[in-house]
């Protein structure tokens, strides 16, 4: 085999963030569309990009909901119509208990009309609560849209996660897409159950009591009008300032969860390596960052209530002055002051709520084009439409002049040719870097080839569909993952449908059989989230017994005992051959003492493939194997010494 120039880069054979040590900082993406806290795309203190475009895609996902919104519209304009009418009717009242005291006074009349104001009272008892009726209704129907419209993102993020490719997760951080679950669904969430109605009813209350004070009169309606240009030129000014400074607290907000997400995962390593003042370091740039700009956009829209109340009672006063002097003239009842005064009290607080609503839209748009922003992000490639479907699968695998990089201008597999026979246990081994777990991501379809090919008994892994391609692996990884659940459950991740008897023969095939027994609940022992109430060892146990009730065709072992001592190591070995037995059988392996007898040793350095062939053969030619296997020996040597 022709060996083509090695590109000696080996420090790319991994996606690179830009942290400087593990979990110091949030992983980060350049360029159009990266990720990374935030979403990088938009920079520190820089509005929205797009307002108009977040809200009309907004609009597009509650357009299901049209109808209930236009039933939820009319309940909130007649509930805020019958509120309205109120105090006119409380003005007839009071106009008439005065009517009557003064005329008891004057003689001209018996006294009170009791009877008319208690019809009055009675009727006004009733409208209201027939406005309680209908806004209970429309809130109840607000909150049944909003938990749905949240579902359907939180499904559609969770969806999306599926379908991305994984460099995008290589340099975005975990706490960065949970932010988009949680912050930012939330804050679209309050908004539909909150904001939507309350600009309803702000419009309709604001139009009906213009309409109530022209009736009373328009002297006094043109003195209250005089305070919305002031009222506007003030909410401009608020809303124009505020708008950035909400941005920027989501854009932070992200990156506070994304690094204390970091820490808690890397808890251990951090303070092995005495990051802890760096850690804190970084999260208090961050949260300094993210305190100033909350603070800002808080104090300025909490000046909108004061302000505009202090601009509401200038109005107020010179309207209770007016309405005097139109009484003394008899232009004007007193019960027409009263209810006016309260109308100009109704007419500028839903302008203040108006206003907080301009504020709660622009941080709205923020959070939900944080949201389309990643449901926008490129997808890995779809499923081909017909998907090659192997009825028997013998096990042969081609790499074919395989080239790759995980970015374009970066090449990390130069030239990989080499062709695996059904049944064989394949040997890859080289140094750190070298590209030997690459070759399994690749053959996995977790990325795909930038040139050549990777073919599975003749076909393309391409032309599988990724189910259907990774059910004919089984794989045991050096980090052994597991999750929140019975050591029974982790176990039977491998194959859902799987007794417990045949859960328990494969735990006894992997030697797992004998510590899951000395657990507390044995079997049935949760787990929890970080899965570190077993030992790494026993994780890594358990993630082989895994891979042994899955029964596939293939097997693809990355250090797959790099975690267990020398004795487990042996009965692991053992597992290990009979579960091989007749099985085309990936291994890559650092100790090379465990892989002596593969059928076929491809060593690669650089990410290419330097020499191949047999243990015996590769130590006998004295290159770059046996090179690499006789330094573990000296070292082995030297330790003992």
């Amino acid at each position: 085999m022709s060996m083509p120039t090695a590109n000696r880069n080996r420090s790319q054979s991994k996606p690179q963030t830009s942290q400087a040590g593990p979990g110091f900082g949030p992983g980060r993406r350049g360029g159009p569309g990266g990720g990374g806290p935030g979403h990088m795309m938009m920079m520190r203190g820089e509005k929205a990009r797009d307002f108009r475009g977040a809200m009309r895609k907004l609009l597009q996902v509650l357009r299901p909901y049209r109808w209930s919104f236009a039933v939820v519209m009319v309940f909130a304009a007649a509930s805020t119509v019958f509120n309205i009418v109120g105090p006119k009717m409380l003005g007839r009242a009071t106009t008439t208990l005065f009517e009557g005291v003064m005329g008891q006074i004057a003689g001209t009349s018996d006294g009170v009309d009791f009877a008319a104001i208690g019809s009055i009272l009675l009727t006004m008892a009733g409208l209201y609560l027939l406005a309680t009726a209908f806004s209970y209704a429309q809130g109840w129907m607000m909150a049944g849209v909003s938990a749905k419209v949240t579902y359907r993102f939180r499904k559609d993020i969770a969806e999306k996660i599926n379908r991305m490719p994984l460099g995008y997760f290589d340099g975005t951080s975990h706490g960065e897409v949970l932010s988009r679950v949680t912050n930012d669904v939330d804050t679209v969430s309050q908004t539909l159950n909150q904001s939507l109605t309350q600009i309803i009813t702000s419009s309709v209350t604001v139009i009906g009591v213009l309409v109530m004070m022209l009736t009373i009169s328009w002297q006094m309606t043109l003195v209250a009008l005089l305070v919305i240009p002031l009222s506007l030129a003030f909410i401009g000014q608020i809303v124009g300032r505020s708008q950035k400074y909400f941005k920027e607290q989501q854009e932070y907000l992200g990156h506070v969860n994304g690094h204390v997400e970091e820490m808690y995962g890397g808890h251990l390593e951090m303070k092995a390596f005495n990051g802890e003042e760096k850690s804190v370091a970084v999260f208090d740039s961050l949260n300094t960052t993210l305190f100033s700009s909350a603070w800002k956009s808080q104090f300025l829209s909490g000046l909108m209530m004061p302000v505009m109340g202090f601009i509401g009672n200038l109005g107020y006063v010179v309207v209770a002055v007016l309405g005097g002097w139109l009484a003394v003239r008899q232009l004007i009842t007193v019960g027409d002051i009263q209810a006016f005064l309260q109308y100009v009290r109704n007419f500028t607080q839903p302008l203040s709520q108006l206003a907080n609503i301009g504020n709660t839209l622009q941080q709205t748009a923020a959070a939900a084009e944080r949201v389309f922003g990643f449901l926008e992000e490129a997808e890995e490639a779809p499923d081909p439409a017909d998907p090659v479907q192997l009825a028997d699968v013998r096990g042969q695998v081609d790499f074919d002049h395989v080239r790759f990089g995980y970015s374009p201008d970066t090449v990390v597999i130069n030239d990989f040719t080499a062709s695996v026979q059904p049944g064989q246990r394949i040997a890859i081994v080289g140094p750190t870097g070298a590209g030997k777990t690459t070759m399994v991501k690749l053959l996995m379809r977790f990325y795909d080839v930038a040139g050549g090919a990777i073919r599975v008994d003749g076909h393309d892994v391409r032309e599988f569909a990724r189910g259907d391609l990774r059910k004919l692996f089984g794989m045991v990884l050096q980090d052994a993952w597991l999750y929140n659940g019975s050591v029974m459950e982790n176990i039977r991740y491998g194959r859902p449908d799987a007794t417990d008897e045949e859960v328990y023969a494969a735990a006894r095939a992997a030697h797992v059989d004998h510590f899951v027994h000395t657990l507390p609940e044995g079997y049935q022992m949760e787990l929890n989230e970080e899965a570190s109430n077993v030992s790494q060892g026993q994780k890594q146990l358990l993630t082989i017994a895994r891979a042994v009730l899955a029964d596939p065709k293939m097997l693809i072992l990355d250090e797959a005992t790099s975690s267990v001592d020398t004795r487990t190591e042996v009965l692991i070995q053992r597992a290990m051959n009979a579960l091989m037995r007749g099985r085309t059988s990936f291994i890559i392996a650092h100790r090379l003492s465990t892989i002596r007898d593969a059928d076929l040793i491809l060593v690669m350095r650089d990410g290419d493939i330097v020499e191949q062939g047999t243990h015996a053969t590769l130590l006998a030619q004295g290159g770059f194997y046996a090179e690499l296997y006789n330094s573990q020996f000296e070292r082995v040597g030297a330790d003992a010494s």
